[in-house]
């Protein structure tokens, strides 16, 4: 359990890495979460204010800090115990709600596809998820963003949740889209509140 927890720490801190806010802060000197509609310290609004070799190199972190712990993991030999579950959750929970700034976390997707390479060669869980967002912003094109990812992930973890043999890795994708849905809904209420005039009234 020891090697579990070990992990799960690991993966939480590198998760708390906030690259989408920092590299472009760095190199930039812009506040990507002053600065964007949303304050998400994402990949996106660092392409966005940060331009693109910032955007790139906040992507391939944002992958990195997801894939890193939890191939380690996998490689040291433990998968398949429920506990790898949490293995694969501490990255996203890491970038959810970062240690150093538990309310400055981000609506973390791109360490979700990050974690989910970390699972390679188990490739089903990154198609399923690859898949059902390319549903639904090609084919059942589903406007905003937001309401897109809960969809997606709702859709994502049901999918695993029947196709998937490895029950550490269902649950593991389950609590995933638990926090994606979680941090998206709270933003698509945010949104609703800051443009309903009677939130407004004192």
């Amino acid at each position: 359990m020891r090697e579990y927890l070990f992990f799960i720490i690991l993966g939480y801190l590198c998760g708390s890495i906030r690259f989408g806010y920092l590299l472009p802060k760095v190199f930039c000197n812009v506040d990507v979460t002053a600065l964007s509609d949303d304050g998400n310290p994402g990949v996106a609004n660092a392409f966005q204010f940060g331009g693109i070799p910032v955007g790139i190199v906040t992507l391939l972190g944002e992958l990195a800090k997801g894939a890193l712990p939890v191939s380690m993991a996998v490689r040291a030999g433990l998968g398949g115990q429920m506990a790898f579950a949490l293995v694969l959750l501490a990255p996203v929970l890491g970038h959810a709600y970062p240690i150093f700034c538990l309310s400055g976390g981000g609506k973390a997707i791109a360490v979700t596809f990050g974690t989910l390479i970390g699972l390679l060669p188990l490739w089903k869980p990154l198609e399923i998820l690859i898949f059902w967002y390319l549903v639904f912003s090609l084919v059942f094109i589903i406007t905003p963003h937001l309401q897109r990812s809960i969809v997606t992930f709702t859709a994502f973890a049901i999918h695993t949740a029947f196709t998937v043999p490895d029950m550490a890795v269902v649950v593991g994708c389950i609590l995933i889209s638990g926090i994606v849905i979680w941090k998206h809904a709270i933003k698509y209420q945010g949104e609703k509140m800051e443009y309903h005039p009677v939130w407004h009234r004192k």
